[in-house]
């Protein structure tokens, strides 16, 4: 319970530090967050704290039982989820990432003629021309001699 109290004190006292910094404009760059969130935190933090103290008192614990705190049990389970969620989502930008950083993006300027043969052979097979220039790079070879070459094959979905 003493332990409890003390984290109650402690952030009630980083509850009023933000909210005064906010107020007075300073910069909070030790904690390097957004100050309006920081002292968001910190007073969620100290509601959930007495909210414990209040349960502990009430149920007449010596010490703090989270099992038998269903609440706050919940809300943990919920926080594990929502952070699950936030590192899966990262994960998949990340692989995202790391995929865009080997693909390659370019804006292609033909002549009439070959550019009238790209279009002509995207409207026979019903795509975009630079669906047939992707699939044109698609199967490039190069040989040793350093010549580039694509074997025929037929545009297609």
């Amino acid at each position: 319970m003493a332990a409890v109290t003390e984290k109650v004190a402690e952030a009630a006292t980083r509850e009023r530090e933000t909210a005064e910094q906010l107020r007075r404009g300073g910069s909070l760059s030790e904690f390097e967050t957004d100050p309006e969130r920081l002292a968001a935190i910190w007073e969620a933090k100290h509601v959930e704290w007495q909210r414990v103290r209040d349960l502990m008192a009430q149920a007449g614990w010596g010490a703090y039982e989270p099992e038998r705190d269903a609440q706050g049990s919940t809300w943990a389970q919920e926080r594990t989820e929502r952070r699950d969620g936030a590192l899966a989502a990262k994960a998949a930008f990340e692989a995202r990432r790391r995929e865009e950083a080997d693909e390659l993006r370019a804006e292609l300027w033909l002549s009439a003629a070959p550019s009238r043969l790209i279009r002509a052979a995207a409207d026979r097979a019903g795509l975009m021309p630079a669906q047939v220039l992707a699939q044109l790079a698609e199967r490039v070879v190069v040989g040793e001699d350093g010549t580039v070459s694509v074997p025929p094959f037929m545009p297609s979905r």
